[in-house]
């Protein structure tokens, strides 16, 4: 730290008569001036040298050793729900600290966002694969419109809606996160991540030439071409764009402003690429297998590398209140968050769920072999 003013300079300018000392006003002049320059200088130095949120990365310990599949932020909460372990949800206001909450049921939870006032998260097993909770903490059971492999998860215009990559109709959509209607794709496609912007709900595929459908209403889906038929796992909006990622191909991530017409963009690295959200006037995707774990863009086009905190299977992300916060299905610390908390606002903030493991085990899934 530099003094603002030489010590030589003060001393000439002190004087001997024992009385209070003040300089003069050409002194305080340069005195003042030098203090707001430097001060300017030091807050530029800092804004220049701070770490962009979602480049720099913090491990945090989960709750349990589960495997946490997915995690969205409401009603300045961040909850996680898991597809193993005996409490499979978890809570956070900081997401450093986790508490444990038993689930409904014991399901394979792949799935979670909060809208209307209510955490509703979807599961690929069990009898009731829908399960609801006003706080995250108490969660309950519902029956889902069929009895599908339900993997992702959104809310938009007044109702959730939840994507599959089998059965019958491989869409549902609720008013209330209690009570469910079936709906048919315009494909039989795997459906793995859907998310709600711009007045459309829009969802990706696994690896077929028309694995983009969307939908203004969750009811009534069109389908379209992606940019390649890649296996496409996660879809976000963001800054009037949709961004999505793929674990395989050429390019691996596409971008679209209404969802129908999609160009190809080229991803960091050749990363298994599944999961993204959009917070803080950046992209964040991450990846389950790879070097540099995540990586951040402002614009869906120029994407930037950065080291994850842990090499983990991270699979789901979210944005709230000035933090970003992703989960692994392993790893020793299978949390980890990038950015701060904003202080307390009096409004609440949701996130598009990430997407979620659509096997009914993380670990014979044929999404992670090879």
């Amino acid at each position: 730290m530099h003094d603002l003013l030489p010590d030589e300079e003060l001393a000439a300018s002190r004087a001997g008569s024992g009385l209070a000392w003040s300089p003069p006003r050409s002194t305080l002049k340069r005195m003042l001036g030098a203090a707001v320059v430097a001060v300017v200088v030091a807050a530029g130095a800092t804004l220049a040298n701070a770490s962009p949120v979602g480049s720099a990365w913090t491990a945090q310990p989960a709750a349990e050793a589960n495997q946490w599949a997915s995690v969205t932020y409401g009603n300045g909460l961040f909850v996680a729900v898991a597809q193993t372990g005996v409490n499979r949800v978890m809570t956070s206001s900081d997401g450093s600290t986790w508490t444990p909450h038993p689930a409904a049921e014991a399901n394979i939870w792949t799935s979670v966002t909060y809208g209307n006032g209510l955490f509703v998260a979807v599961a690929d097993t069990g009898t009731n694969r829908v399960m609801t909770s006003p706080d995250g903490v108490s969660w309950t059971s519902h029956a889902a419109a069929e009895a599908n492999q339900w993997t992702s998860l959104a809310y938009g215009n007044g109702r959730f809606v939840a994507v599959a990559p089998t059965g019958a109709n491989r869409v549902m959509t609720s008013p209330d996160g209690v009570n469910w209607t079936g709906h048919a794709a315009p494909e039989a496609l795997a459906w793995l991540s859907v998310t709600y912007g711009n007045g459309l709900f829009v969802a990706v595929a696994d690896g077929a030439t028309n694995s983009v459908m969307t939908s203004p209403d969750g009811v009534s889906w069109a389908s379209h071409a992606a940019a390649e038929a890649n296996a496409w796992s996660g879809v976000a909006y963001g800054n009037g764009l949709f961004v999505a990622l793929a674990i395989n191909g050429t390019h691996q991530v596409m971008s679209s402003s209404d969802a129908v017409n999609w160009t190809a963009r080229l991803a960091t690295e050749a990363n298994r690429w599944y999961a993204i959200t959009y917070g803080n006037g950046q992209f964040v995707a991450l990846a389950y297998l790879g070097t540099n774990r995540v990586m951040t863009s402002p614009d869906g086009v120029n994407w930037t590398p950065h080291l994850a905190a842990e090499a983990n299977t991270w699979v789901s992300i979210a944005y709230g209140n000035g933090l970003f916060v992703a989960v692994a299905i392993d790893g020793t610390n299978r949390v980890m968050t990038s950015g701060s908390l904003l202080p307390p606002v009096a409004t609440t903030s949701t996130t598009t769920p990430a997407p979620a493991i659509p096997a009914p085990s993380v670990v014979t899934s044929p999404q992670f072999t090879g």
